[in-house]
């Protein structure tokens, strides 16, 4: 009876590879385009004045770690990112709460938010650069702009999307206005909440880089307008290679983030 009870080895071995290669196949792809494009440059296909190998943009950002230029810059880059998001991110889900649960929010406030959010966000530049100066507000602040309005729209569509039978079944059972929104009007807007945390960790990165190519002493963006200028190119491609990566380690995150705050729903369709 015990030896029924358990899962033949090969069936685990079987699994354990197939969870193997589903961590593998993301990256199958980009190191595939990495090790072509390394290939076509030894052999000459590509010139290395305007397309360097990876090889030359890896030890390019050896030399700017040893240096202390790198990270530097990287720091403030990531401070001006996650600034920017943390007061973006909570505007725009206090107020996607506020008009998702109150009708008198939302027809005072939502027409006003749905007005600025068809302004290109990036366009607002020459108007901050007057207004705030060039210093770090400037580019926190744009990306602030930017990181909003996902935030704001995911979050009241997903509080204004819970099914009304489960909030009638939670007055049914007595339960205070507080205690459904935890318990009901919360876990039902989370998925589509988390989705727009995943859109705006894209929009945030975007908004950087266009902040810090323009008005900008430091930064990851600073880098690679400085090496542009003197046809760096080496290390132009460095700085791209750093905002694919910082990009890819955010939506890691909100994916972990997701698989953490969603877990109920998996054990909901095990059962």
């Amino acid at each position: 009876m015990e030896s029924l009870s358990k899962t033949p080895p090969v069936l685990v071995a079987r699994g354990k590879r197939k969870i193997h290669w589903q961590l593998v196949l993301p990256w199958v792809i980009p190191i595939g385009l990495v090790l072509v494009w390394q290939l076509a440059s030894r052999l000459g296909w590509l010139s290395s004045a305007t397309l360097p190998s990876p090889i030359a943009i890896f030890q390019d950002g050896i030399s700017l770690v040893q240096s202390g230029e790198l990270q530097k810059n990287i720091s403030i880059s990531l401070f001006r990112a996650l600034s920017g998001f943390a007061i973006g991110g909570s505007l725009g889900f206090v107020i996607g709460i506020l008009n998702g649960i109150s009708k008198t929010s939302r027809r005072l406030t939502d027409s006003t938010v749905q007005m600025f959010r068809n302004i290109p966000h990036l366009s607002l530049i020459p108007l901050v650069i007057i207004l705030i100066g060039i210093g770090e507000a400037a580019k926190i602040s744009l990306v602030a702009v930017g990181v909003l309005f996902p935030i704001y729209i995911n979050t009241l569509h997903g509080i204004r999307s819970v099914d009304s039978e489960l909030i009638e079944m939670g007055h049914s059972y007595g339960l205070s206005k507080w205690q459904l929104f935890q318990k009901i009007v919360v876990p039902g807007a989370l998925p589509t909440i988390l989705m727009g945390v995943r859109y705006a960790l894209g929009v945030m990165w975007t908004t950087l880089i266009v902040a810090e190519t323009i008005a900008a002493d430091s930064g990851i963006g600073y880098m690679a307008t400085n090496a542009e200028e003197f046809m760096d190119m080496k290390t132009v491609l460095l700085c791209i290679a750093i905002y694919a990566i910082l990009g890819k380690l955010s939506d890691l995150i909100a994916k972990g983030l997701e698989s953490y705050l969603l877990d109920w729903q998996k054990a909901k369709g095990g059962h």
